[in-house]
């Protein structure tokens, strides 16, 4: 199990990776991470920082069940805590939730058909892996709306917000980013494709719930992959790690 610091570390990678992903958006957006066993004790990046700015010392510590913090100076965004206090309070198995507006997440999210199709390797790893929630009711602020939020994974990983963007659940930073950087390569499939106005070769049920299948036995490359993003980081500014 990785330490307090660990994750930090790893956290504050993710962010930095998303920024030069240009999955960022302005000063908004949020990742966090849980470090106490039931989830509720957990890391976000403080209000208004800009993702390439994050550390891991500058990450904030919070606790879901205490809700005093935002009536204080260092309250996080109320969207953000609306969000992620409520999941990691509810779902104590998703250790890490990233939630971002990334360009083609968000552009298939307005369609009124959102869903990801079975086309290739990439947009079969989310058949019948994702949930969707197509009651988009304005800026999460309330704690009803993020109950619902919660809610609308129903045992799914990765949740496409209708009219939204997305978010990713994963039991480490390494994995909820590959799963988020292979749904936003998914959702850019899925819009270019969409943009030829040719037919969709859409794969048979059997074989796309196959090949969904057969990603599980490549969950290591997670590891492998995160490690070497966060080498790249360290040679090119390794103030992250601070």
């Amino acid at each position: 199990m990785q330490t307090e610091h660990e994750i930090r570390i790893d956290l504050a990678a993710a962010f930095r990776l998303i920024y030069e992903m240009d999955m960022h958006e302005s000063v908004a957006n949020h990742l966090s991470a849980a470090v106490s066993q039931d989830g509720k004790q957990f890391l976000m990046n403080r209000r208004w920082m800009h993702f390439s700015n994050v550390t891991a010392s500058s990450l904030q510590l919070l606790n879901s069940e205490d809700d005093s913090i935002m009536q204080s100076n260092e309250a996080p965004d109320p969207s953000a805590w609306c969000i992620h206090g409520n999941v990691h309070r509810s779902l104590p198995e998703a250790r890490v939730i990233l939630h971002v507006h990334s360009t083609y997440a968000t552009a298939l999210s307005v369609l009124k058909d959102p869903r990801i199709l079975p086309l290739d390797n990439n947009t079969a790893r989310f058949y019948e892996r994702i949930a969707y929630d197509t009651d988009f009711g304005g800026i999460a602020s309330s704690d009803e709306e993020g109950k619902r939020i919660g809610d609308s994974f129903t045992g799914k990983k990765a949740l496409m917000m209708g009219n939204h963007g997305v978010t990713v659940l994963g039991e480490s930073v390494a994995e909820a980013f590959e799963d988020l950087y292979y749904l936003e390569k998914a959702c850019k499939t899925m819009v270019l494709a969409y943009s030829t106005g040719q037919p969709l070769n859409v794969l048979p049920h059997t074989l796309a719930r196959e090949t969904a299948a057969s990603w599980d036995e490549f969950r290591g490359q997670s590891d492998a992959h995160f490690e070497q993003l966060k080498e790249m980081l360290t040679k090119k500014d390794c103030s992250y790690r601070e």
